[in-house]
């Protein structure tokens, strides 16, 4: 009992001193989450690596439009187009126009596939002792911890030289898929009571191929399929300096600190269920919502339980319809829109056609019953969150590695950033919080009541 009145108290002191009264924010002017009143970011900095662009100021006003997502000046469209015409994997491609600035010659091209390809070796005895012998049911938690850990087999992780911050940018890059199915090995192996195939790798294969021939049991996967997982890694290789994995990139570098510690932290703001996690939560409320819709088709019943989603009376009772809005864009996500084309292709004729309908009726249904039931006429669009999930379940990955795999493309975006951050931010970054206690004399602990 004593035990039990003592984490009583300690909530209530938790929740107590930890409560602002939110007519404070309005009173001191204070952009929570960086945003201004009208949901855009406040500026904090200057970046030449990508535009996310969602919508105009007109006359003071936000007036949307549809969705821009631009990688050193070319349209991820263009780069995801030209891959898909000419039949080949162009990830590593996006990777060198991150990190070195423009587009590669084959020449350069093929020089850098190889130098990954080089660097995709884990350090002797690292498995057995970084992941192996501490397992985690996480996968992000493991590849956090394990990238960290990776400070301890660098010679000289201190060294801030351009040479050798690219070099670690790309030893890391490349072995960030290794860390990822290896985790969740053994994962299952510890945790689901399964078995851990471990494969050597295969000289040569590109991350898409690399990551599905290390995960399947028989390492066999088609063309097709490696092509898709491409153009998934593609998409979420970088998306501006605000988001907040990116942002806490870039906080962490401007400390000084080192690489590893930047980007492990990225990993772990990514995370999150308002990040990168999202895609597990569109994942369990699409499940959500299949178990409680009889008729998939039935446009009207499932108006009906979205809802009661909006309503806080289902699902996670957050009001939230995961996979819909975005803080940037309005009228389209340009990623959402490749991957829904995409998944259209690979769903038809199969089991999961079924599952891309109801999919559309949710994105379709959404901004209408978000009107209906908050009074919010906000423009609202589908965010790459809805389709990413099915696109993953259609190519046989398991619900684990949704967000790792994210994390795993966004590498690339980091290390450009905290490159951008190193040579040009120069101060550390350090916003304002301003104080609103009231200051109190000291009270001998004899005389507190």
């Amino acid at each position: 009992m004593a035990n039990e009145s003592a984490r009583n108290m300690l909530y209530q002191q938790f929740v107590a001193n930890n409560s602002i009264d939110p007519k404070l924010y309005d009173k001191y002017l204070v952009k929570r989450g960086l945003r201004n009143a009208d949901g855009t970011g406040v500026v904090a900095g200057l970046t030449n690596i990508c535009n996310v662009h969602g919508y105009v100021i007109n006359e003071g006003e936000k007036s949307p439009i549809h969705g821009k997502l631009v990688f050193r000046g070319y349209d991820i469209r263009d780069l995801v187009a030209n891959a898909v015409k000419d039949d080949r994997f162009a990830y590593e491609e996006v990777v060198y126009l991150l990190l070195m600035g423009d587009l590669p010659t084959h020449d350069e091209l093929d020089a850098f596939s190889e130098l990954l390809d080089e660097n995709r070796s884990l350090p002797p005895s690292f498995f057995e002792d970084m992941i192996l012998k501490a397992p985690s049911r996480n996968i992000m938690n493991k590849m956090s911890r394990a990238l960290l850990s990776l400070y301890s087999y660098d010679e000289n992780p201190e060294n801030r030289s351009p040479e050798y911050e690219m070099a670690t940018a790309i030893s890391i890059i490349a072995k960030l898929p290794n860390i990822m199915v290896s985790a969740y090995q053994v994962k299952k192996r510890t945790y689901d009571g399964e078995s851990m195939i471990m494969h050597p790798l295969i000289k040569g294969h590109s991350t898409a191929e690399m990551i599905l021939s290390a995960l399947r049991p028989d390492r066999s996967f088609r063309d097709e399929e490696a092509k898709l997982l491409d153009i998934m890694l593609m998409l979420h290789a970088e998306h501006g300096g605000g988001n907040n994995s990116t942002f806490t990139c870039r906080v962490l570098t401007s400390s000084g600190t080192d690489p590893y510690s930047a980007y492990s932290a990225a990993i772990g703001s990514l995370k999150g269920p308002k990040h990168g996690g999202a895609n597990i939560k569109v994942n369990e409320m699409f499940e959500c919502v299949k178990e409680n819709v009889s008729d998939w088709d039935n446009e009207g019943e499932v108006a009906d339980f979205l809802r009661k989603i909006l309503r806080k009376e289902a699902f996670d009772r957050t009001g939230l319809i995961y996979g819909m809005g975005h803080a940037v864009y309005t009228l389209s996500d340009p990623r959402a829109v490749i991957l829904k084309e995409n998944a259209r292709k690979l769903a038809e004729g199969t089991e999961f056609e079924k599952e891309f309908r109801l999919l559309e009726s949710v994105e379709r249904l959404t901004p209408e019953l978000f009107a209906e039931v908050k009074g919010d006429t906000k423009v609202m669009c589908a965010n790459v969150d809805m389709y990413s999930g099915l696109v993953y379940r259609m190519l046989g990955i398991p619900d684990d590695l949704f967000t790792p795999l994210f994390a795993v493309s966004r590498m690339a975006g980091w290390c450009a950033h905290r490159f951008e951050e190193l040579v040009t931010g120069r101060r550390i970054i350090r916003p304002a919080y301003k104080s609103i206690m009231k200051e109190k004399p000291y009270v001998s602990i004899d005389d507190r009541g």
